[in-house]
C-alpha cells in the first residue's frame, strides 16, 4: 500500500485559510460569519485584487491534486466573481460578506478528494446558469432600448 501522497498545500492549511479569509468574524445578532476576504476587500483599488490573489491558493490545490479541469474552471469562476463583485461601491462589500469563493472553492476539493471526476454535472450546471446570467445581462439593456424606441414611435 502506497502512503498517502503529500501536498504543498494540506486539507488543514486550506481549511485554515478558508475560515480566515471567509469564516472568522461574526456579526453579533445576525449570525452572519465573514473573514478577511470583505476588509481586505476595502483597500481602494487593490484590496479586491489582493483577496483574489489570495484565493487562488485553493485553484493550486486542485491542480496539484488533479482535479478535472471543469472542477478547476469552477473555482476559478467563483473568484472572479468573487472579485468583480467586490469591486462595486458599497454593494461589494456586502457581497463579500456573503459570497464565499474560497468556502466554495475548497469545499470543491473536498468533495472531488475521493474521486477525481465527482461531480462534474453539478459544475457544468454552474456554468449553464453563469451563462443563462451573463446572456440576460446582455440581453435587459438592449430589450431596454428596443421599448424606449417602441415609445417614442407612438
Amino acid at each position: 500500500m502506497l502512503p498517502p501522497r503529500r501536498y504543498l498545500l494540506s486539507d488543514q492549511g486550506l481549511a485554515r485559510l478558508a475560515a480566515i479569509l471567509d469564516d472568522e468574524f461574526r456579526i453579533p445578532g445576525l449570525g452572519a460569519r465573514f473573514g478577511l476576504d470583505p476588509l481586505i476587500g476595502l483597500i481602494p483599488g487593490f484590496g479586491d485584487l489582493i483577496g483574489g490573489l489570495l484565493s487562488f491558493a485553493f485553484v493550486f490545490a486542485a491542480y496539484e491534486r488533479r482535479l478535472s479541469r471543469v472542477t478547476i474552471a469552477r473555482m476559478i469562476a467563483n473568484i472572479l466573481i468573487d472579485t468583480l463583485g467586490g469591486t462595486l461601491p458599497i454593494f461589494g462589500d456586502i457581497f463579500d460578506v456573503y459570497w464565499k469563493s474560497n468556502r466554495m472553492n475548497y469545499n470543491l476539493l473536498l468533495r472531488n478528494r475521493a474521486a477525481t471526476h465527482a461531480h462534474t454535472w453539478r459544475d457544468w450546471l454552474f456554468f449553464a446558469a453563469l451563462l443563462l446570467i451573463l446572456l440576460v445581462m446582455a440581453l435587459l439593456p438592449l430589450a431596454f432600448l428596443v421599448w424606449i424606441i417602441h415609445l417614442l414611435r407612438r
